[in-house]
């Protein structure tokens, strides 16, 4: 077996290509920006790209290519199941509801009149989300209905920018002054005050839609599950101090005692109709402790769980031990797969 990886710094790339080199794997590198690229992957059985929602170049088209060389019978990571509604919380929506999994309760609206009608007579507070974005970015607490009916009218209106840069910069300075991150993240954030990133100068305002979730209160903390085949991990984010928000915090607790293992089962109960190769669950919690997933991605930060202290099997088995090699997991499916 062949696979063609497309390399990115930072990314699963690193380990998938350690994980070849060390079992002998036969593996090519390849530019997926390249518009040769179905050329390069011709003698290959499998091609892998952990593309990011902030590359303005992935977004644009790396589902299409995966997809496609999907349909034309090569192994591809991610495949459609699994990467379809990544960076999409609005597909997200449709998608959980249709197969019944415990959702946050979630409205999207696609004409400014419905949606100002809805705000006049639901409760607050609700959350505001644009459909893309990860790590809390694009994610406010609206606290009445005033606040509500401005976003709407933006929504129908200019639109919202992808990259809300005060808040970046809030959030750059809160990890630095944790010691989370260095000052060279931080004076990155400031200089992005004067010159916008890439992805954001490429990327138009989001409109034409507006979408709100219902705020669950007294969370202070979410559980994020990691299913690969048909094993799970999982990590406890705290929520920031003064906030909210738990995602993309970095304030994360391992201790396998303080992961709800409701949340686990229902993971794996939920993935069996996803069929999923790689996914991660956020949950929070009702008032009655009932777990509820928040949103789903495919793609995380592979050193924010190195130190997991094991992971369970899908009939909830326990495995103790932190040297797992989650991103190898990745690899094995579809060497797997294409021995199957």
């Amino acid at each position: 077996m062949k696979i063609a990886i497309h390399h990115r710094e930072g990314s699963f790339s690193t380990r998938w290509i350690a994980y070849c080199q060390r079992n002998a794997i036969t593996y090519e590198i390849v530019n997926a920006y390249d518009s040769n690229i179905i050329q390069q992957v011709e003698d290959c059985d499998a091609f892998m790209w952990h593309h990011h929602h902030n590359g303005y170049k992935d977004v644009l088209f790396a589902k299409q290519l995966l997809y496609s060389l999907q349909m034309a019978g090569k192994k591809v990571f991610p495949d459609f199941n699994t990467g379809w509604h990544f960076d999409d919380k609005v597909g997200q929506k449709y998608l959980l509801e249709a197969i019944g999994a415990p959702l946050v309760p979630t409205y999207v609206f696609y004409e400014r009149e419905t949606a100002l009608a809805w705000a006049n007579k639901t409760t607050f507070p609700k959350v505001f989300k644009l459909r893309g974005g990860a790590g809390s970015a694009n994610v406010k607490l609206v606290k009445n209905k005033m606040q509500a009916v401005r976003l709407i009218k933006r929504a129908f209106g200019k639109g919202t920018a992808q990259f809300d840069k005060w808040e970046h910069l809030k959030e750059r300075y809160g990890k630095y002054k944790t010691g989370k991150e260095n000052i060279k993240e931080f004076l990155r954030a400031m200089k992005e005050l004067f010159v916008l990133p890439d992805f954001a100068q490429m990327r138009v305002p989001e409109k034409g839609y507006v979408y709100f979730q219902d705020f669950i209160p007294s969370n202070s903390f979410d559980i994020r599950i990691i299913i690969i085949d048909d094993k799970a991990f999982a990590i406890k984010r705290l929520v920031r101090k003064g906030d909210f928000r738990a995602s993309g915090s970095g304030n994360i607790i391992y201790d396998k005692n303080q992961i709800d293992e409701k949340c686990v089962k229902i993971a794996f109960d939920v993935n069996k109709k996803i069929n999923s190769r790689s996914i991660a669950y956020d949950f929070i919690f009702d008032q009655d402790q009932n777990p509820l997933i928040v949103e789903l991605s495919y793609g995380f930060v592979a050193k924010g769980y190195d130190c997991c202290e094991g992971y369970w099997d899908s009939d909830m088995n326990w495995h103790e031990g932190a040297s797992f090699d989650f991103s190898g997991w990745m690899v094995e499916n579809l060497v797997r797969e294409k021995n199957d």
